[in-house]
């Protein structure tokens, strides 16, 4: 059961990682609920995530967080502690907390650029991560942590991408640069430029042609006017 779930983390991070150029080390935004749920499993979020992504894992978390477990008191105070060792992420909230739902959806805007990955157990948070493409999320089933597949709107946005329908502007960057790299906007330049020799006949040469004709044609009309003239003067 255990290769086969790494089986599946594997297929899916290959996915995120070609379509949305998600690096190393992955940024991994936790909430509180997904570790009380760490601690209640038994699960060292530290150990096993990077094994389980397959690559270098910084969790992090929020200020809304934190001060979320600290106002839930006692019953979350393992969780609160949890969340404290891991790196705090700069929000909008600093004087005014939200909570922690609404801070890491706030973390994720605008196509999701620093590329996080959402950790919660809250289904109403995760149902509107899924509504934003490029959002790998996180949760815990049965003592263990899943990688939930790539969302609809995820899978619809690299069809997109795909039909060059819509490009974001860090993607058109990057797509520039690879193209560089491997020595292909050279040869498509050259492609062009092969292209603009292989034309048709010179429409001024057609012209000039055509000039000639009208004065070929002028030139006997001119002779029969003055073949007239001669015998009129007869």
């Amino acid at each position: 059961m255990g290769v086969t779930r790494q089986k599946h983390a594997k297929k899916i991070m290959r996915f995120y990682r070609h379509s949305f150029q998600f690096r190393e080390p992955f940024q991994v935004l936790l909430d509180g609920t997904f570790c009380q749920a760490a601690l209640r499993n038994k699960i060292q979020i530290r150990e096993q995530l990077p094994g389980y992504l397959g690559g270098a894992a910084q969790l992090c978390t929020t200020r809304c967080v934190i001060k979320e477990l600290e106002l839930l008191g006692k019953a979350l105070y393992g969780a609160k502690l949890i969340a404290q060792r891991f790196e705090v992420r700069n929000c909008s909230h600093h004087k005014d907390p939200v909570s922690g739902s609404t801070c890491l959806l706030s973390m994720i805007e605008d196509g999701n650029p620093h590329h996080f990955f959402i950790a919660t157990q809250d289904q109403d948070l995760s149902n509107k991560v899924k509504k934003k493409p490029g959002v790998p999320l996180l949760f815990i089933i049965q003592n263990t942590m899943v990688l939930d597949k790539p969302s609809p709107k995820s899978l619809a946005f690299v069809q997109k991408l795909q039909t060059n329908q819509l490009v974001p502007e860090y993607q058109k960057q990057s797509i520039v640069e690879l193209k560089e790299k491997e020595g292909l906007a050279k040869q498509e330049g050259e492609k062009r430029r092969k292209r603009k020799r292989a034309g048709g006949p010179n429409p001024l040469s057609c012209l000039k042609k055509k000039k000639k004709k009208t004065q070929e044609s002028q030139e006997p009309s001119a002779e029969k006017k003055k073949r007239r003239k001669r015998k009129r003067n007869r």
